[in-house]
């Protein structure tokens, strides 16, 4: 099994730097042989080896994008298509699929066998094997390191992450409720397998993303929160007046918490100068109406709006429309839309609240590290039972299936644009100044900002509103 310092070495005795990626692809394969290929095949002048580097790795675009009329499409999240909670066996249903699915994205890095199968018998402790399994329990031993039940249809395992192995950052990292792969040997008396090895579903290195064929600009806001007494209202005037001005843009997708909501928390309607929901919706929509028609305006709900917690969340409903102009889109928290064949992941990012408090030195200071730990796990949610409520249905929703252009998200109120395997991932900040609420856990947000996306070259632009004339 080669570890990361000998890997590392390798490249440098040829005086050749290598990417995270190219290291934890060669330990992945576990081929010896693989370094020496890649080091033949590396270009003359190269100073990083990156993934481009491996031989018969090609960037793998998505196919041809047959594009509708209009061009904005909504592939997955459309209203009316949430499922409603029926009855406590839907979440086995749920679960299954959920560890089927993100399964078949590993299988063709490792050969996993069923855990059955390592109880059974005794072949494995003598050699290395691989298996693929949902986290049921995550702490520390005594001595530093991970202890992880993991279990798949046939059984339950416990895995050791030794501290002194490579990857055990990656390790300390593991999520309840993901689905992991794992490669090692089984202790002698069978009750515990020490892993050399953790295999994430991930995003894949070949990804390479789709592009518009045609000029075309979508702006992307999160956030808004009409009716709050900290809703920038001056500041949405100048953003009306900019976006108007720009003739080449033709969406606005808004992800979430459109409005401040009612009882969201104790204590909210002190903070509220619209204490009616229809009428903090009918001022939303008085303000889109200001907006230039030829925009194609995709609203998705957030925990703060007028749907369920549980996520999936609905479409805002009919009833709290009322007076908004033709060419809005109403979809679901999360959705899927296609901008000219771009794919772009709407989710409000609930979920930030549970992963930030699991994951070691995560922050909402830094949103798009968390967005990038969504995609190694191809899930928006992945723990259950937390603060995010999550609604059982035949398949997961909340599972990053297709590998998207955009993922997309809100909810810290903190902007953050970062890119991954060819995923660009943007966080689009608010409009609300800081809240008192934020002001107690030393929070500061980054208000009054629109990220401009430039569809053909998947570029981004952050245009400020907070200061006029800004």
């Amino acid at each position: 099994m080669l570890c990361e310092d000998e890997i590392v070495s390798r490249f440098l005795a040829t005086s050749l730097f290598v990417s995270p990626e190219v290291v934890a692809y060669i330990k992945e394969q576990d081929d010896p042989g693989l370094i020496d290929r890649i080091i033949a095949g590396t270009p003359e002048g190269t100073v990083v080896v990156s993934p481009e580097c491996i031989p018969a790795l090609k960037k793998v675009r998505d196919g041809t994008r047959f594009l509708t009329d209009p061009v904005c499409e909504v592939l997955a999240g459309m209203e009316n298509s949430a499922e409603s909670i029926r009855d406590f066996e839907e979440y086995i249903t749920y679960f299954r699929n959920r560890f089927t699915r993100l399964s078949t994205f590993m299988r063709g890095r490792i050969q996993p066998v069923p855990i059955e199968a390592l109880a059974r018998t005794g072949r494995y402790q003598e050699e290395e094997v691989s298996f693929i399994g949902m986290v049921s329990n995550v702490r520390s031993t005594a001595n530093g390191n991970k202890m992880v039940e993991v279990e798949d249809p046939t059984g339950t395992m416990r895995v050791l992450f030794n501290k002194s192995r490579d990857g055990f950052a990656e390790a300390e990292k593991i999520l309840p409720d993901e689905v992991i792969g794992v490669r090692g040997k089984l202790s002698q008396d069978g009750n515990i397998f020490f892993a050399n090895t953790l295999v994430r579903p991930d995003i894949p290195l070949s990804n390479a993303p789709y592009r518009s064929e045609r000029p075309g600009r979508a702006v992307l806001i999160s956030d808004i929160h009409v009716g709050s007494d900290t809703f920038l209202e001056d500041e949405w005037h100048r953003f009306a007046d900019w976006i108007s001005s720009q003739e080449d843009i033709g969406y606005l997708v808004i992800a979430g918490d459109l409005v401040d909501g009612i009882g969201i928390y104790p204590g909210q309607e002190k903070e509220l100068v619209i204490k009616n929901i229809y009428q903090q919706y009918q001022a939303l929509g008085e303000m889109l109406s200001a907006l230039p028609d030829r925009l194609t305006i995709v609203l998705s709900p957030g925990n703060h709006d007028v749907v369920r917690g549980a996520e999936p969340q609905p479409a805002i409903p009919p009833a709290f429309r009322k007076g908004y102009p033709a060419n809005c889109v109403w979809v679901e928290n999360p959705a899927l839309v296609s901008l000219q064949g771009v794919r772009v992941l709407i989710y409000h990012g609930r979920s930030f609240d549970d992963m930030i408090g699991t994951i070691p030195g995560a922050s909402y200071s830094r949103p798009a590290e968390i967005m990038e730990e969504m995609l190694k796990r191809r899930h928006l949610a992945p723990i259950f039972g937390m603060r995010t409520p999550i609604a059982p249905g035949k398949k997961d929703p909340l599972i990053i299936d297709p590998v998207p252009e955009v993922l997309f998200t809100g909810h810290v109120h903190i902007s953050g644009i970062k890119r991954y395997r060819g995923v660009l991932m943007i966080n689009a900040g608010t409009w609300q100044s800081q809240t008192a609420f934020q002001k107690q856990m030393n929070t500061v947000p980054t208000p009054a900002q629109a990220v401009v996306l430039d569809l053909q070259s998947l570029e981004t632009e952050i245009v400020d509103f907070l200061t006029p004339g800004s």
